[in-house]
């Protein structure tokens, strides 16, 4: 079964190949506008990415969503700043290689694993892909921090401060994907009739 985004976009198989790097392109620029979206919080600022990730993921399938964050991926690893923090984080593959670079890492992973289910299981399924693939952006995430500050001080920098606010993204990620529930719409399309 097609999630909500899947249904009201043309399958990648009837893109011609300049539409299928258009919406690649069009991916990379929705990834790189959640990373510039932030919350300035301690340690790093909080952005967008997890939700962008997911939902890119669950509209593009598997194809498509994992070769738009791969995409996403070289265009950062070639110097362009479309990371968050760059580039006055620095840029390139040293950012890659920094602090981040696991989380970055998990990213190309949870793309791959949500853009299957969308593809291959019924809807009901795409909130517990989301949260497998939180689940491995936050294991390769924290092994790769933990090779930067002190092993007693990563789930305070790299899990702690984000972890309810991924949560919530996912929540609105799902939302988004799946479309909302039944009973809610009815509720929102009767107080529009009633107005």
């Amino acid at each position: 079964m097609k999630t909500m985004l899947q249904s009201t976009l043309p399958p990648a198989g009837a893109l011609t190949p300049v539409g299928q790097a258009l919406r690649v392109g069009l991916g990379i620029l929705l990834l790189t506008a959640s990373a510039k979206v932030q919350v300035p919080f301690w340690p790093v600022p909080i952005t967008l990415q997890v939700a962008a990730v997911m939902m890119i993921a669950a509209a593009f399938g598997t194809r498509l969503g994992a070769a738009t964050v791969i995409g996403y991926m070289v265009a950062g690893a070639m110097g362009l700043p479309v990371f968050a923090g760059t580039p006055g984080k620095g840029i390139g593959l040293a950012y890659m290689m920094g602090g981040t670079g696991g989380y970055l890492l998990g990213f190309v992973v949870a793309s791959f694993i949500v853009g299957w289910v969308a593809d291959n299981l019924r809807k009901m399924f795409l909130v517990p892909a989301m949260l497998a693939g939180l689940a491995v952006i936050y294991v390769l995430g924290l092994g790769w921090l933990a090779q930067f500050v002190p092993a007693d001080k990563v789930l305070a920098y790299g899990f702690s401060p984000f972890i309810v606010g991924d949560l919530v993204k996912i929540t609105l990620a799902a939302i988004l994907a799946i479309g909302l529930p039944t009973g809610l719409m009815q509720k929102i399309r009767g107080s529009q009739t009633d107005a």
